[in-house]
This record gives structure tokens, C-alpha cells and sequence, in this order.
């Protein structure tokens, strides 16, 4: 198969915490300005069109080209912790459109073994981390610790922190990362090892914001796409969504203190958002966030957010296993409005992939669903043709 791209245009992708980032580990474990003063208008809960905003850019001419089943390989991104070898394969095979490396596959980022995965791909593949510092990192053995971040907030300026990152952010882009799912938003002052805890800058959103911000900057500044992270706020939610349902205090609570931080979300610059597994009364109808219509709308029309969205981890957290199959959990989302579906634990692309291709072959994933993702997938990493 002709390559459809230049692998050489990659520069940026999308799209937190993957399945053992949110869970409390420990270091490198395995998978995974003020706030604004206007508060947005209440949003209906009911599950219409995913997307209150519809995306306006010209559609990328390299979409006319694919299969369907091209097309939803690109919507995926699928987890790996093995060698160049079998990483290249499912590139090979699949042609999906982002792999998120987790804490035991490190020997990816050695050696430009990820340039052979570029190579065996027809579009450029979007290569993800979460590197957030603290118990959740990935370049730690390979450059040393970088501090939590709440650690980050009360021992450093905002200056220094996003010097911090941009020197991280070089040695990602070095290694040939292009995505990492950070920097986390979630307010909470709850003990480190919670689910969230010290992954918070602050309780406080214009703390949070204002060091979130000077992290994203400096990934964006070395050639990395931050992703923000757990829409709509998982630092006041009970429980970890690892092992169980998960439930945020109700939607009007939400906005005025949690949603805060995604307010004037255009200026943090170009980043992606992830969507957690989060079951918000009065929204989400009982539902994990990541499968919600209503909680993409809310993302699209009240908080104006027109870039790339993902989901958390489909294929290792019990707030969504407990529920639905991977391929199933993989449809649900998409159809609900994220352009990519996240799942850490490896494996079963081709079961989703068929389940995907059926589900639009029938209507019931629909083309301006994909198309619209599509082309959000394919600008963020600079391979629209």
C-alpha cells in the first residue's frame, strides 16, 4: 500500500491518564492566568447530537481516499508494552492512528525504535505518553524524576515550570513522542495518593489553571501536544474509576468550581482534552462521562472546545469493563462524540476494528461522526494532505 502521508509531517497529535495513571501507583508504574469570571449557561442533559459545535474546518483532503476501515483505525489508540517488533506489527497490520507506550515499554523510546513504527504506517501514527511528573511518568529512568504536581506548584514559579517541561517536552519529541497526556486540571487538596491527589496543581482553579497553562506551553514549545485532563473534573468525584463507578458532585456544583479550569480553554494554545470515566448527576444520566453524548456536548458548546478529544482508558478501568466489551465500549464512545478511542491494555484490534467498520457499514456509526473526527485526528498531527 502507497504511503497516503509523509511520516516526516508529524509534529503534533492529540490526546490522560490512561489506565494506570489515575490508579495509585508507584513511580513509573505500569498501565497507566485567573479563572474566567463568566460562567457558562446551564446545558440540557439530554442526548442529542454529541457536538453542539459542529467542526468548520475544510474537511482534510486525505479522508476521501481511505476505506471505512481506514478511517476508524484512525480513531483509535491502542496501548503497547512490547518491543519495536510487535509495536510495528500492529502498525503494520492495522494502521491505526495513535499508540500510547505505558511504563513497561521504555525500550521504545531508545534506539529510534519508534522511527520503524513510522515506517510501516501509510499515515502518521500519533505516539503517546502520560508524563505528568510525580507517580505518574514515563522518562524518569531514561532522564530522571520530575517532580508531582503539586510539588510543581508549591516549590516552583510558573516561569520555571514550563522551563521544566519544555526540556521534557525535548527529549519526548527526541524519543519521537508527539502526544503527552498531561497536564492534569483536576482541583483537589486530597491526600498524594488518592486517585488524584498530588496529580492536582491545586484546589484552587486559578492556581491550577495558571501552572497547567505553564506546562502545556512548554510541551507545545519542544514539538509535544499537551492533553488536559479529567473533563469535567475528577478531583472532587468518589472513587477511581480503576476499580469501580465513579460520581462527581452534580453538574451546577461542577461549574462552579471543578469546570472551572476549561473556561477560556483556547488560551492554553493548541492541546487535546481527555474525557474520564466520570458519572456526573444531572448530565450524564447514569453514565460514565467518556460514553456520555451529553458531556462531549457540554465540551463543544459551552466550553467552546473545538480540538481533539479522547477518552480514558476503555480496556483497563472497572468504571467502563464492568459494563461494556472493548469493541462495544470503543463504539459507544465515538458515537457519543470523542475522536479517539483510548484503550492501554494491548491487543484485540481487530475484533474493535471489525466492530467499528460493522457499526458504520450499518448506520450506526455514522459517516459525519467519523468524517467530523476525522478530520480533527488528522490536523492535530499535521497529516491532512
Amino acid at each position: 500500500m502507497r504511503k497516503r502521508l509523509l511520516f516526516a509531517a508529524m509534529t503534533g497529535l492529540l490526546v490522560a491518564g490512561c489506565g494506570s495513571s489515575e490508579a495509585p501507583t508507584t513511580q513509573s508504574a505500569p498501565s497507566p492566568g485567573s479563572a474566567a469570571s463568566e460562567t457558562p449557561s446551564e446545558a440540557s442533559s439530554a442526548p442529542s447530537s454529541p457536538s453542539a459545535k459542529p467542526d468548520s474546518a475544510p474537511a482534510c483532503p486525505a479522508v476521501a481516499d481511505m476505506s471505512t476501515r481506514e478511517k476508524v483505525a484512525q480513531l483509535v489508540v491502542v496501548g503497547v508494552d512490547s518491543g519495536a517488533q510487535a509495536t510495528t506489527q500492529i502498525v503494520r497490520e492495522h494502521q491505526v492512528g495513535g499508540l500510547f507506550i505505558g511504563g513497561e515499554a521504555t525500550d521504545l523510546l531508545t534506539g529510534g525504535a519508534l522511527n520503524s513504527v513510522q515506517e510501516a504506517a501509510d499515515v502518521p501514527v500519533s505516539i503517546a505518553i502520560d508524563d505528568e511528573g510525580g507517580r505518574v511518568q514515563r522518562l524518569d529512568e531514561l532522564v530522571g524524576d520530575m517532580p508531582s504536581a503539586r510539588e510543581m506548584a508549591q516549590t516552583m514559579t510558573p516561569g520555571e515550570v514550563r522551563q521544566l517541561a519544555a526540556e521534557r517536552g525535548k527529549e519526548m519529541a527526541n524519543r519521537g513522542v508527539t502526544v503527552d497526556y498531561a497536564p492534569d486540571i483536576d482541583l483537589t487538596d486530597e491526600p498524594a495518593g488518592e486517585a488524584i491527589g498530588d496529580r492536582s496543581f491545586s484546589a484552587d482553579p486559578a492556581t491550577a489553571r495558571r501552572y497547567a497553562k505553564a506546562f502545556g506551553d512548554g510541551l507545545r514549545e519542544s514539538g509535544v501536544q499537551p492533553v488536559i485532563k479529567h473533563f469535567p473534573g475528577h478531583g472532587n468525584a468518589s472513587g477511581d474509576s480503576h476499580v469501580g463507578d465513579v460520581t462527581t458532585p452534580p453538574l451546577p456544583e461542577l461549574r462552579k468550581h471543578d469546570l472551572k479550569p476549561y473556561e477560556r480553554i483556547g488560551e492554553y494554545g493548541d492541546v487535546g482534552v481527555m474525557v474520564g470515566h466520570l458519572t456526573v448527576p444531572q448530565l450524564t444520566d447514569g453514565q460514565p462521562a467518556s460514553i456520555s453524548p451529553a458531556a462531549y456536548r457540554l465540551l463543544r458548546s459551552d466550553y467552546n472546545f473545538d480540538g481533539p478529544v479522547v477518552t480514558d482508558d476503555l480496556g483497563a478501568m472497572k468504571a467502563i469493563t464492568d459494563r461494556h466489551s472493548l469493541p462495544d465500549a470503543v463504539l459507544l464512545a465515538l458515537k457519543a462524540g470523542a475522536d479517539k478511542a483510548l484503550w492501554s491494555s494491548g491487543g484485540n484490534v481487530g475484533p474493535v476494528l471489525d466492530r467499528l467498520e460493522k457499526a458504520a457499514n450499518s448506520g450506526e456509526l455514522s459517516a459525519e461522526r467519523i468524517n467530523t473526527s476525522l478530520n480533527r485526528v488528522l490536523r492535530s498531527k499535521d497529516a491532512c494532505g
